[in-house]
């Protein structure tokens, strides 16, 4: 599971995912992308699934980039716990996801393998997504 090595603060407040994504929304390093049409906390858990079921559709071929790391912590208290207390102990960590962020990039597969992987990626999301192509230059989006 992805996790940060360091933290500055370990706890940190909620925050609100407001706006598109500027930084980090077109592809840098591929020709196929997976881009978030929707705003998320996107767990490492939903990461590494989408990324073991791209692995299992390249068949390993080709190269793979994954735009989001998972650096928030998000934490939770017990159900039987009564109010007040302070904050809970850290249960898992989410990468903020804002609409337009390139989720996935890959290179060296064809477009029909980048589409199916992409699609079985998807579905292990909790957020609407699309994918972009480039084309001499030029992003196609479907």
């Amino acid at each position: 599971m992805l996790s940060p090595k360091k933290m500055l603060h370990r706890k940190v407040f909620k925050g609100k995912i407001k706006g598109v994504a500027s930084a980090g929304a077109g592809l840098q390093f591929g020709f196929f992308g997976l881009k978030a049409c929707e705003p998320c906390r996107m767990t490492a858990r939903q990461i590494e699934a989408a990324r073991r079921c791209i692995a299992r559709a390249m068949k390993r071929e080709g190269k793979f980039w994954c735009r989001v790391f998972p650096h928030m912590p998000v934490s939770a208290k017990s159900s039987d716990s009564r109010m007040g207390g302070g904050k809970g102990n850290i249960d898992r960590y989410v990468a903020k996801v804002y609409p337009g962020t390139m989720i996935f990039e890959l290179a060296g597969v064809t477009a029909e393998v980048a589409k199916k992987a992409f699609g079985l990626a998807a579905e292990k999301l909790s957020i609407k997504s699309k994918y972009i192509e480039k084309e001499e230059g030029v992003y196609v989006e479907y």
